[in-house]
């Protein structure tokens, strides 16, 4: 937890390194210190299909943003982000909850995977807890 305070927290850019370092070196050190945060829409716990979610991980409306987490890797979240990411969130006094699909069972994804793939950059996929997603009645609430 110490070490995702740092990286999540850090003020320092490494002022005067910048200077001494190529523009290809500048730029992988740049990807090294981001953290890109993949924000869409999050399943919130249907009363009629809670058996879809993982016990004890059911996003409701109105108790945070929520952390989405996904066993066959179709979210970007890992421990190291997720834990950045929470710890951004008790900073700033910005609750936190937990969306997790049950592991036999298919979900969509998102853009987070295949950025976080492509540049290396630490990546968390969050969302707005949402009923009905892709029906003609959504509703969120945050």
């Amino acid at each position: 937890l110490a070490s995702a305070r740092r990286m999540a927290c850090n003020d320092s850019c490494g002022d005067g390194i910048a200077g001494s370092l190529s523009v290809h070196e500048s730029v992988e050190v740049a990807l090294q210190r981001s953290f890109l945060v993949s924000a869409d829409m999050a399943h919130a716990l249907h009363p009629n299909y809670q058996d879809r979610h993982e016990p004890q991980h059911g996003p409701t409306f109105h108790k945070g943003l929520v952390l989405k987490h996904n066993a066959n890797q179709r979210y970007a979240t890992n421990a190291m982000t997720a834990a950045m990411f929470r710890e951004c969130g008790r900073k700033r006094g910005i609750p936190c909850q937990e969306f997790t699909v049950r592991s036999d069972m298919g979900c969509g994804s998102t853009i987070g995977p295949i950025v976080a793939t492509g540049s290396g950059i630490r990546t968390v996929d969050v969302g707005i807890p949402q009923l009905s997603m892709h029906s003609i009645r959504e509703m969120c609430g945050c």
